[in-house]
């Protein structure tokens, strides 16, 4: 479903991909793990063509991103799905015009039919009557559920997910967790997830991919990680201060 294929990205002199190889399979969940600053939110951006590679290309379901003008990345993107770090609500907003912003964007449903579908995605992601309420009115937790509400709610193919536990405590973590896990199974999504929480990356993800200076270290499933032989892997998923990962 996604292929990324010898991709290099550099900042001035910063190099942050430096010839990424990787296949996401169609149906199946991809966690990708690194440290903070090692380019995992950059490869999202090059799913979605935000950004385009210095060298190297980008394969969504077939159609060569990297190639596509803004009209067919458009088009494109309307096979994504994303829930952001912070989950990016509008605050002027209320939680169904949140839920159903794409739709006003990009159907021509009415408001009354945006608010229905926003319900239903609301109620997928547990979250019932809250239609009226405003951001400010909403806790972390609610906050995530409502973006993975919007996330899904003009049905997509794709779905991405920017650090989704980042911020909750341990027990709301694990909700966005299983929500996850449930809607993989109900919608049949293909997805990306990156984080550096690893209990979140272990009970998410088919396979895992370890991001370090820039190329992919190793992919495996979530036993293979957590039993990997390679020095920098195990000391990220450990979180040693010892080994081959120079701490700032």
């Amino acid at each position: 479903m996604i292929v990324f294929q010898d991709v290099h990205k550099s900042f001035t002199s910063k190099v942050v991909l430096a010839g990424v190889d990787l296949t996401v399979e169609r149906g199946e969940t991809m966690v990708v793990i690194g440290g903070s600053g090692s380019g995992k939110s950059v490869l999202l951006k090059h799913v979605v063509g935000l950004m385009r590679p210095d060298q190297g290309r980008v394969i969504v379901d077939g159609a060569d991103v990297t190639a596509l003008n803004e009209a067919a990345l458009t088009e494109l993107r309307k096979k994504f799905g994303v829930l952001f770090q912070g989950a990016a609500l509008f605050d002027s907003l209320s939680v169904w015009e949140n839920v159903g912003f794409p739709l006003a964007q990009h159907t021509r449903l009415s408001a009354r039919e945006i608010r229905e579908v926003a319900r239903e995605k609301l109620a997928l992601v547990g979250l019932k009557g809250v239609e009226d309420l405003m951001p400010s009115e909403l806790s972390g937790g609610m906050k995530k559920r409502v973006g993975l509400a919007r996330a899904i709610a003009h049905d997509p193919e794709i779905l991405l997910y920017d650090e989704p536990t980042t911020g909750l405590d341990p027990i709301m973590a694990d909700v966005i967790n299983e929500l996850i896990i449930r809607l993989k199974q109900q919608l049949k999504v293909t997805s990306i997830a990156i984080t550096h929480d690893m209990t979140s990356a272990y009970k998410i993800a088919d396979r895992i991919a370890m991001l370090y200076q820039g190329k992919i270290q190793e992919v495996g499933t979530s036993d293979e990680i957590r039993h990997s032989p390679n020095p920098i892997v195990h000391q990220f998923i450990t979180g040693s201060a010892e080994g081959p990962i120079a701490v700032a």
